[in-house]
């Protein structure tokens, strides 16, 4: 489950990359991982044993199980899974975006997660055309769940050395497309893949950073979909809209923040900030509802986009229609 280091030809591939040097990759611009003057040992400690106030739902959380199986393909929908896993159809395609439905923790203890959030397995999912994994870390990338799916994959599009994970876990070299920062690629018919970047680090082990991080933007006849991944606000956001001035829908990071940690996830303000660089047409705003990774209340991140009118926040398995449904779902948390 924790894959394994790239070497040979993926590594020399690594080594050439203008985002890697001194052994590991790096942000477009400084980035500490623990910000303020917090010690890590500190913070660890309070994660694990400081008592927080309605981090996790007292209930089962609202959600619906659909039947993904038997959708109309010349529909384009989302269907969010909690915290930063979806289904995507569109453009006659169908995407998957960091699935995690097994396990978020190498240790099962940890990183449970909330109530009525698990009610979704990989055979619940149909046949995928591409499976996004916008980095490595265990909440994103879940040994599990993807193996279970290998079948069921034409191709996965993934940054740089998260292909070497992949490959260990059985997935064949035909399968795996590894991209760059600003590479582009049409990895199926009629979808253009753009590899950008995000602000962030990566690591399934106690090694940071041997794999890249990032977002993309996908390029269908339909719609243009922009998936933030997981990261901090950046100058990258203002490039990347200026790029694609034209998203219809960007998925974007919003909830486990904390000012020890603002430079490598979006603080509340951050992410308004970024929202209004990329000016899509809709956001949906995930990242929360699932898990209990930082200090704030399971619900904030949900209260505070609330009243942000790009903003939608369908509930957790609910097939959101993309050009049929102007109004926002109804408040479920």
């Amino acid at each position: 489950m924790f894959g394994r280091a790239a070497s040979g030809d993926r590594l020399a591939r690594i080594e050439r990359s203008p985002n890697y040097r001194d052994g590991k990759f790096h942000n477009q611009e400084i980035t500490e991982q623990i910000t303020g003057d917090v010690s890590r040992s500190k913070l660890m400690y309070d994660f694990f044993f400081e008592e927080r106030v309605n981090n996790r739902p007292n209930n089962s959380i609202t959600a619906v199980k659909s039947d993904l199986h038997n959708l109309n393909i010349d529909e384009d929908i989302v269907v969010w899974f909690g915290h930063s896993s979806y289904f995507i159809q569109s453009s006659g395609k169908r995407f998957l975006v960091d699935p995690v439905f097994d396990q978020a923790s190498p240790i099962s203890l940890f990183n449970k997660p909330f109530k009525g959030t698990e009610i979704y397995q990989a055979e619940d999912m149909p046949n995928i055309d591409i499976l996004f994994i916008s980095h490595d870390h265990w909440d994103h990338l879940d040994y599990e769940t993807v193996s279970k799916l290998r079948e069921r994959v034409t191709k996965v599009v993934c940054p740089l050395g998260v292909g070497e994970h992949f490959e260990r876990w059985g997935y064949s070299e035909d399968q795996i497309v590894e991209m760059d920062w600003n590479e582009s690629i049409t990895p199926i018919e009629s979808v253009n893949i753009h590899c950008l970047p995000s602000r962030h680090f990566s690591g399934r082990t106690f090694k940071s950073n041997q794999t890249l991080w990032a977002s993309f933007m996908i390029e269908g006849k339909n719609k243009n979909i922009y998936l933030s991944g997981d990261g901090g606000y950046g100058k990258h956001f203002a490039e990347i809209a200026k790029r694609f001035p034209d998203i219809d829908i960007a998925i974007m990071e919003n909830g486990q923040y904390n000012k020890s940690w603002s430079q490598i996830h979006l603080m509340p303000e951050d992410l308004v900030k970024a929202i209004n660089e990329l000016n899509p047409k809709m956001v949906f705003a995930g990242h929360n509802s699932k898990y209990a990774l930082a200090k704030h209340s399971w619900y904030e991140p949900l209260n505070n986009v609330e009243e942000i009118e790009s903003v939608v926040m369908p509930m957790i398995g609910e097939i959101f229609q993309l050009d049929q449904q102007k109004e926002k779902s109804e408040r479920w948390w």
